[in-house]
Parts: C-alpha cells; sequence; structure tokens
C-alpha cells in the first residue's frame, strides 16, 4: 500500500530528479555506483527490494559506494552484505519502509550511510524484529547526517557494534530512538532525538562489563513511557550494566523519567549536561552502581534534581560536584508505595562513599540534601554548598547503627522546617541537629551558615 505522504512526495521529489538525473553521472566517482544508472528509479511507486539488493551485493564485491540520487525509493528486507557505503542526497534521498516483516538488517562487516531519509511510514514490523535498522557484530557502523522516522518499534537497534551515530535526526519512534547493546566501541553524538515512545538512546548490556561508549552532544526532548513502569522505560538517557560509559554536554528536555539514569554501571561520567523538565529524578545514578562522577550538570525542573542510592543493593561511591539543581516537585509520576517507595522533592541524595561539594540548591520542597536513607548511610561529606529555599536544608539519617558523614561549611537559607535535620526514615528525630552534634559521634557538623 502506498502512503499519502509518498505520493504528496513523489510529485515535488519527481521535478527534481528529473533535471537532477541528466547530469548525476558526472557527479559520481569510479569509485561509486550510481543506482540509477543499475536501474533503481527515484519516483517509482513499485517496491524495488529485488533490484536494490541485487545492487547492494555487487557493489559490495567491488568495495564501491552506492550514490542514491533525490528521490523516494519503497524497499523492504534489505539484507546488507559485509560491506556496504550508501550516499544519498541530504534532506532529499528517502528509502521508505514498503513491507510488514523487516527494512534493514546487517551482520558482520563494515557498514556507512549517510544523507539518507530512513522511514518506516508506522508500518508494522515482525515480531521478532526489533527495530528499522538492525545491525549485528559491525566493526564499522558509521550513520550520518540521516533522518530516521515513523519506526513502530526502535529506530536503531544495535548489538555488538563499533563506531558513531552523528549529526542525525530522530523522531517519532513507538519505542526507542537507538539502542545500543554489547557495544564495542561506539560513539553517539549531536544528534537530535525527539517525540519517541519509550526512550530516547539506551545504553545496555546482557551482562554487566566494560563498555566505554560516548554519548555527547545531543539533543533529546519528548521522551514518553507508553510502555509504563516506574523508571525502566521514559528516559532520554540511559545506561545499564555498561561499564565506562561518557554522558557528557547533552541538552535533554521533557522526559517522562530521567533525563539520565545510569544502572548498575561503573566507573561512569555524568558531566556537563543540561536537563529540563524530568518527570521524576533528573540524573539517577542507582542500584549497584560504583565509582560515579557527576559534575557541573544543570537540572531545572522534576521530582528530584541528581540521585546517587541504593547502598542496600551495592550502589557507592562517586562525586557530586559543581551541579545547579532548581525548581523541583513534591508530584511524581506514580504514587509511592511499599514496591516503589520515593521521596519526591530532593535537591541531592546520596547514601555511601560520596563527596557533595560546591552545588547549589535552590527551590526544592522537600529536602536540599539528604545523606543517607534509614541505615543506609556511610562515608559522606557535604561540604561548600548553597541550599535556598528548600523543605528542610539538609536532611542527615541518625538510624542507629549509621556510618559517618561529615556536614561543613554548607549555606543553607530559607529552609522551612530547619537547616540541618535528622531523620529515622521519613520521621524528623532532631529538629536542629547542628546543635545537638555531639549526641551523635558519627558526624562532624561544624562551620554551616543557616539562615
Amino acid at each position: 500500500m502506498i502512503s499519502r505522504r509518498f505520493v504528496l512526495g513523489g510529485i515535488a521529489s519527481a521535478a527534481g530528479s528529473a533535471l537532477f538525473l541528466g547530469s548525476v553521472s558526472a557527479h559520481t566517482t569510479s569509485g561509486s555506483i550510481n543506482a540509477v544508472d543499475f536501474g533503481l528509479k527515484p519516483a517509482s511507486k513499485d517496491d524495488q527490494s529485488a533490484k536494490f539488493n541485487e545492487l547492494l551485493k555487487q557493489a559490495a564485491a567491488k568495495g564501491q559506494q552506492i550514490f542514491l540520487p533525490s528521490g523516494t525509493y519503497i524497499v523492504s528486507g534489505l539484507q546488507f552484505p559485509s560491506y556496504v557505503n550508501i550516499a544519498g542526497v541530504s534532506g532529499k534521498t528517502r528509502l521508505q519502509f514498503g513491507g510488514d516483516k523487516r527494512f534493514i538488517s546487517a551482520n558482520d562487516g563494515h557498514i556507512q550511510l549517510s544523507g539518507l531519509i530512513i522511514d518506516g511510514d508506522k508500518r508494522p514490523l515482525a515480531k521478532e524484529t526489533r527495530g528499522l535498522i538492525e545491525a549485528s557484530n559491525i566493526s564499522h557502523f558509521v550513520l550520518e547526517d540521516c533522518q530516521i522516522i515513523g519506526a513502530r518499534k526502535n529506530a536503531i537497534d544495535l548489538f555488538k557494534c563499533a563506531g558513531r551515530i552523528e549529526n542525525c535526526r530522530i523522531s517519532g519512534a513507538n519505542d526507542v530512538a537507538i539502542l545500543s547493546a554489547n557495544a564495542t566501541g561506539m560513539t553517539i553524538t549531536r544528534n537530535e532525538i525527539g517525540n519517541c515512545g519509550n526512550g530516547g538512546i539506551i545504553v545496555h548490556r546482557y551482562e554487566q562489563g566494560r563498555d566505554g561508549t560516548i554519548v555527547t552532544g545531543n539533543r533529546i526532548s519528548k521522551i514518553r513511557a507508553d510502555a509504563g513502569g516506574t523508571g525502566q522505560q521514559g528516559n532520554g538517557i540511559n545506561i545499564f550494566r555498561a561499564d565506562n560509559a561518557i554522558v557528557s554536554d547533552n541538552v535533554i528536555d521533557s522526559c517522562a523519567f530521567s533525563a539520565i539514569r545510569a544502572n548498575t554501571a561503573k566507573s561512569l561520567q555524568i558531566t556537563g549536561n543540561n536537563c529540563t523538565g524530568s518527570g521524576e529524578t533528573a540524573i539517577y545514578a542507582e542500584f549497584a552502581f560504583e565509582g560515579a562522577v557527576i559534575a557541573n550538570n544543570l537540572v531545572d525542573g522534576g521530582t528530584n534534581g541528581i540521585s546517587m542510592v541504593n547502598f542496600d543493593s551495592g550502589g557507592r561511591m562517586g562525586t557530586c560536584s559543581g551541579n545547579i539543581v532548581r525548581n523541583l516537585s513534591l508530584k511524581g509520576p506514580y504514587i509511592p508505595g511499599p514496591d516503589t517507595p520515593a521521596n519526591f522533592g530532593v535537591g541531592i541524595s546520596v547514601e555511601a562513599d560520596v563527596a557533595i561539594t560546591g552545588n547549589v540548591v535552590e527551590n526544592a520542597p522537600l529536602y536540599g540534601i539528604l545523606l543517607g536513607w534509614g541505615p543506609y548511610m556511610r562515608n559522606l561529606i557535604a561540604n561548600g554548598n548553597i541550599i535556598r529555599n528548600s523543605g528542610e536544608g539538609i536532611a542527615v539519617s541518625v538510624v542507629k547503627g549509621v556510618g559517618s558523614a561529615i556536614v561543613t561549611s554548607n549555606i543553607v537559607q530559607g529552609a522551612k522546617r530547619g537547616g540541618i535535620v535528622g531523620h529515622n526514615w521519613l520521621e524528623i528525630t532532631v529538629k536542629d541537629l547542628a546543635a545537638n552534634a555531639a549526641k551523635h559521634p558519627n558526624l562532624t557538623i561544624d562551620g554551616n551558615s543557616i539562615s
């Protein structure tokens, strides 16, 4: 079935192609194959999958690039051989899905795509198909200056790939824009991602281990959580079991849950990101994370700002420095219960082996900074932070048997329910902990300004 969009787009592209085709051979090099010379028709309403797959095989055998002139090519079931290099005319060359099972599949080798619109046309995919583009075991996967639209599942689904996705625009995926599992050296940079059903970028490993993916300089917005849950979906960037990842300098807005969420990730850096309008915790290092650097981020909006928690599951070790967190809310995307406990309205929360230094927190309605939770507190430092207009300035767990904490040289201004407050879980047990610090030898509280 041909969509109305193709008919309208084809009229415009056909006129452009008529002018372009006469000179296109002069613009292609001897090292490339012009798809039109091979017999593909840019404005045809026919399915050209068989001819396209034959072109892929011939170009791979000769190690040649395929040039696709402007126009729309209706195809499906493209099985990439071990060498593929396809270049289109940026914003003008469209590969449109015309099937109902698979669109583009690749296993092993060298894949490079540039200047293409890859359009799923919101057509259904087979149950076992994970995304519009599926690639596995690719040692050189490069996708640049492409648009990917209309995916009924994931837009890009990678497994054991190395390479980069750069300067692409991905929108309207029903599930996730980019899912990279068990990567062997991926960089995802300077992409625009928006209006996706369950996630922006997911870096995933089936078993925890070194990954090293770099996610930097992307713009991500309007990520929903259509599949529901309490944070498994609906995140701008999600790092899961992937160690040694870097998430830096991204601009992320309006995600149903977190702008950046890292679950069970070691040696992680989250730096220089701009996170606005998050539905839950803006930046989250959770469960068995270990060794996280969270620095120089800006958080504006969300139920919580930055959380480095779950010591009960092994979450520990990190630094939280130089961040600005402001304008948080008490209203979250779900109602907390026995199986989903949550504190909403917290600027920064940490539990074990973390230094919190040089942050500014403003308008956190519950706590500016939360140190520990129940019995889960060990080796914490909160030094040199500024907290303004919070419910409580710094909340500290004083449950029997908790570990040590140092709270020094902080400025707390305008805290409605106390500057430094002792807690047994949610219950306030010491309203002025600074005045009663001697009763808690595990705590050092000194040099703070509270007004």
